[in-house]
């Protein structure tokens, strides 16, 4: 995987502005912070983070794969400022599930998850090399 970073750009904080990768491509589709029997642990952002991510990290495993082969993550998020106020938790929690990879992200505030407990969803696609 290579991180794209165009020359004289401001380096962001905690994603990449792109990323390119070959190999086998797996698609994890959006996970939110419940656990494997479906029940909500955290009631807070930053620890539906952390379940979503961890779901990432299990459906990964799954194709062979690890948080160091993503290369991008779709966050949709029902609050815009619960997700601001939360940044230094989702950091930590991030960190802890992820280490430090930051693939090429996206954030999208959206009205309202499927499930109404929910606060947010991730998707993630990863490239495990050949």
């Amino acid at each position: 995987m290579t991180i794209l970073q165009p020359p004289g750009w401001p380096r962001p904080k905690g994603f990449a502005c792109g990323v390119s990768a070959e190999g086998t491509s797996v698609f994890v589709s959006g996970q939110i912070g419940w656990d494997e029997h479906g029940r909500f642990a955290a009631h807070d952002f930053a620890g539906q983070v952390r379940q979503a991510l961890r779901n990432i990290v299990t459906i990964l495993a799954e194709a062979g794969a690890g948080p160091q082969h993503v290369v991008r993550l779709t966050w949709f998020v029902t609050d815009k400022r619960e997700y601001l106020a939360a940044q230094r938790e989702v950091g930590a929690a991030y960190r802890q599930v992820m280490g430090r990879h930051f693939p090429a992200m996206s954030v999208v505030a959206v009205a309202a998850l499927l499930e109404d407990e929910a606060k947010v969803e991730i998707e993630a696609t990863a490239v495990v090399p050949r």
